[in-house]
């Protein structure tokens, strides 16, 4: 198996297209972290912080991408910060 350094590489390369998306629409995505039980944590900041759409883009956007591109990788949670104000 890869070390944690490469297959966050590999994440990032993988979610290049949604962090432009994300992005476009005044957004942020940030990997939290990625734990040994390869279990991705990402978290949405931004104006997808408050979207209606952020469960929608992280389904279908993140989560998708990842484990179709990633296999080590078993899951993928949203992480929310309830310390975090991006407004």
């Amino acid at each position: 198996m890869e070390n944690k350094v490469e297959l966050l590489k590999k994440v990032n390369k993988a979610l290049e297209n949604v962090f432009n998306f994300v992005k476009q629409d005044g957004g942020e995505l940030k990997i939290i972290d990625l734990t040994d039980d390869m279990v991705l944590q990402v978290e949405l900041n931004g104006a997808c912080r408050t979207c209606d759409m952020n469960t929608m883009t992280f389904k279908a956007g993140v989560e998708e991408t990842i484990l179709k591109s990633i296999p080590e990788i078993k899951s993928c949670l949203l992480y929310t910060s309830d310390a975090a104000d991006d407004s």
